[in-house]
């Protein structure tokens, strides 16, 4: 972890941290074990992040960060549709593959939840991949290459769900298929089972239901003036 006595950064203490709240959950992650494991005293780590909770939500916010795409892609602006779309979710399924760790921090805290999920907060970057794709999604429906009916909600659900089946679902797809998710052949059958499955969604010829979207979005919550208060 450190580099000769040079101290690691905070930044590198919540990549440590991010790890061991994956494999031993919040109540099984103790300051003590993440400054060792970190090589900095229990000390900086309040000094950086206040309390335990302050590390943690450092660390949830990093997972986010890492299993999103990569800037340089939902940055970029595609002619064609179908390809922007194609290179979206597989850089995607790459980020879910290259950070099995961050997965399975937001998979335990979905399941058992430790932050307030109106404290947890969306940062610029999770807003930007949602207008990249709706800049995607709405290029390819006024061409005709995708259906309506469809938003970009309903695309980030769909891909998440099929990206995070690598991590979350190796033990159950041994026991019932006896399929190895490690396996190259398998990670690249992996690969082209969700993109062609999302490709699929969207180009497929089923009639217009009359539906906006799939799922429906809460309205984000309003920002309290402290002035307003008094």
């Amino acid at each position: 972890m450190t580099h000769g006595s040079a101290e690691p950064s905070p930044e590198e203490a919540v990549a440590v941290a991010l790890a061991m709240f994956a494999r031993d959950g919040y109540e099984g992650t103790k300051l003590d074990a993440v400054a060792r494991a970190c090589g900095v005293s229990k000390r900086m780590l309040h000094y950086h992040f206040g309390n335990k909770a302050g590390l943690y939500q450092r660390a949830l916010s990093l997972a986010m960060e890492r299993v999103a795409p990569p800037e340089r892609l939902i940055s970029r602006n595609y002619a064609v549709p179908v390809e922007g779309m194609r290179r979206f979710v597989d850089a995607t399924f790459h980020s879910f593959r290259d950070h099995p760790e961050c997965v399975r921090l937001l998979l335990r805290e979905n399941l058992d939840p430790t932050t307030d999920v109106d404290d947890s907060g969306s940062d610029a970057r999770e807003h930007s991949v949602l207008l990249h794709l709706e800049r995607i999604l709405m290029q390819g429906q006024d061409a005709g290459a995708f259906r309506p009916g469809i938003s970009a909600d309903d695309v980030l659900a769909l891909t998440v769900s099929l990206c995070e089946f690598q991590v979350a679902h190796t033990a159950t797809a041994y026991t019932v298929s006896r399929i190895k998710v490690d396996d190259p052949r398998n990670v690249e059958g992996l690969r082209r089972l969700v993109i062609d499955t999302v490709l699929a969604f969207l180009t497929s010829h089923i009639p217009h239901s009359g539906y906006d979207s799939y799922l429906v979005s809460e309205p984000a919550p309003e920002t309290i003036d402290v002035a307003d208060i008094y």
